[in-house]
């Protein structure tokens, strides 16, 4: 049976952040789905070319706008934590339990796709394993030994959110416990205080969580950093045609906001029991991008578009 999201519904605006929040909030209450986040360990192909992780250009966000504009109508949303950002300048235009832990679902595969493409060509072959094949809930449709690349797992894994090819690239490029012990030095390079993974899809564990800061800068790093992947994030749907090693698929963009938005540039939502439902999405008018995050709501879509319509009714003058 499925639990609904905890009600919980934070509208105050806390007082204006510092650059990055010092005090780490206590880890949420989270209830583990069906399956959890564990897999066996699983060693990869032979063939796998693995690069270290490369050097870091830590972002971060400043709250100095915020503290200097106070905010006589808070944007109205179900989530229980919130941050609006305008990348351009690097300002928190917004900020509601920003910094607390929670669970953040699929939200994690933006660090997947980070690391997968810090550590492998994207044209690497990767075997999709049986353990991997099998992962639940939302799959991209994988079948054992299949053999697709890197960028193709990425594209499923980013659109269908498929926790299968989540799971073929960390199982498939190194062995599964190293890539996820990736994933935490690739979060603390970044400077990402209230971050910590367990697993590379986001099911639910208690020791795997975020804050919408932190996914934040996850998302802003990939615009700045990740073209490819930012590319892939902006589509609606891709064809993966049919090979000698793999199947046909067309995995289909899960965010609305493409469709819904106009100027929409990137975005990733997700589900889980304990996380409700989230979203990070950034979209650009004229010389202006901003980013918003949503955690733990009824309505993940619809306060994605009120974060974003709130950040560009607020302009940062220069």
């Amino acid at each position: 049976m499925s639990l609904a999201p905890a009600p919980i519904k934070a509208r105050a605006v806390a007082a204006a952040p510092s650059a990055r929040p010092l005090a780490a909030a206590a880890h949420p209450t989270t209830h583990p789905s069906a399956g959890g986040g564990a897999a066996p360990s699983v060693r990869p192909s032979p063939s796998a070319s693995v690069r270290p992780l490369p050097a870091i250009k830590v972002l971060g966000f400043s709250g100095s706008w915020l503290r200097s504009h106070p905010i006589a109508q808070p944007p109205a949303i179900d989530g229980r934590a919130a941050i609006v950002v305008d990348v351009s300048s690097g300002q928190i235009l917004y900020w509601q339990n920003a910094s607390t832990r929670y669970p953040e679902a699929s939200l994690t595969k933006l660090m997947t796709a980070m690391v997968a493409a810090d550590v492998a060509p994207l044209d690497q072959s990767i075997t999709v394993t049986p353990a991997a094949a099998q992962m639940p809930p939302t799959r991209m449709g994988l079948g054992a030994g299949e053999q697709l690349t890197t960028r193709e797992l990425v594209e499923g894994m980013l659109l269908d959110s498929g926790n299968d090819a989540a799971e073929a690239i960390a199982q498939g490029i190194v062995d599964r416990a190293r890539f996820i012990s990736l994933l935490n030095q690739k979060a603390a390079g970044m400077h990402l205080k209230d971050t910590a993974f367990a697993n590379p899809t986001g099911l639910d564990d208690p020791a795997h969580y975020s804050s919408a800061y932190d996914l934040a800068v996850m998302l802003a790093t990939i615009l700045r950093d990740y073209p490819e992947i930012r590319a892939i994030m902006g589509q609606r749907s891709i064809a993966i045609s049919a090979t000698g090693t793999h199947g046909a698929f067309t995995p289909y963009n899960l965010d609305r906001l493409l469709w819904s938005y106009p100027g929409t540039v990137a975005g990733k939502p997700g589900y889980t029991d304990a996380s409700g439902y989230c979203l990070v999405v950034a979209a650009t008018r004229g010389n202006r991008t901003v980013l918003a995050v949503v955690l733990g709501s009824d309505q993940h879509f619809t306060d994605g578009a009120t974060l974003l319509n709130f950040g560009f009714a607020h302009p940062v003058i220069r």
